[in-house]
């Protein structure tokens, strides 16, 4: 589990026990939480985490870095080869992680790269809820990448097939039509979503829209130049015994 976070001291050790209560009789995980620069008492509570929780890891940059690069460093850092990620503030119920995992284990998931949540029953304002629909609207349409709701922080995808995509900042807005580009198949998962519990949303509506535009169109540019396959390596053949072993 990767967690990105910056200033969530109201939220992460919620969603730090959320993640160990729905998630422990699945099997063995780890939790990495990715503490973006935070400067609002959260790096205190992580520490006491730490000595409670044996799964738990924290990465700390040394300043905000946004979204993205908390992501990019937690799947970096992380030991298993299926991530799984979620936002720190709250908003994204724990206990829909195990929802997203079992596409994996499904026969013929080899071709799978990302299971995406889709976001039901908004706990946003109207203006957010508005902007949004908005937002992932125009980018349906430009991208085509099947995907009513790339915002929502609940993914589940493959560790090898996210690091071989082009990083860019505000990349995790873009996974679905990413993953596609490099030629994973990408299944979708309603989730259930909550009000935030404390603190405040980092981004306004105008700064998501300004750079949003900006990245929509740098993604377009990169999908009218994707790769047109993956490669596999085949295995060289066994050399056959000698004749008087035979």
């Amino acid at each position: 589990m990767v967690v990105p976070c910056r200033n969530e001291a109201a939220n992460i050790r919620a969603v730090i026990d959320g993640i160990v209560h729905s998630m422990t009789p699945v099997g063995p995980f780890e939790i990495i939480v990715v503490d973006d620069g935070s400067d609002d008492g959260m790096a205190d509570l992580l520490d006491a985490a730490l000595r409670e929780i044996p799964m738990l890891r924290v990465l700390r940059h040394d300043r905000p870095a946004g979204q993205s690069a908390a992501i990019h460093s937690g799947v970096l850092a992380a030991r298993h080869g299926l991530i799984c990620t979620l936002d720190g503030d709250g908003q994204n119920p724990p206990e829909e992680l195990a929802r997203l995992v079992v596409p994996f284990t499904e026969p013929g998931a080899d071709s799978l790269g990302l299971v995406a949540g889709q976001r039901v029953g908004r706990k946003d304002t109207l203006a957010r809820k508005l902007a949004s629909r908005f937002a992932n609207g125009l980018r349906s349409m430009i991208l085509r990448d099947g995907t009513r709701d790339t915002g929502c922080g609940l993914k589940c995808f493959r560790r090898e097939a996210f690091l071989a995509l082009p990083y860019f900042d505000h990349m995790h807005r873009y996974l679905p039509a990413l993953f596609a580009r490099d030629g994973w198949e990408i299944a979708h998962v309603d989730v259930t979503h909550r009000p935030r519990g404390g603190g405040r949303s980092h981004y306004s509506n105008l700064q998501r829209g300004i750079v949003g535009l900006f990245d929509l169109m740098g993604v377009a540019w990169l999908l009218r130049r994707r790769k047109k396959a993956r490669s596999t390596e085949i295995s060289r053949p066994k050399a056959e015994a000698p004749e008087s072993n035979r």
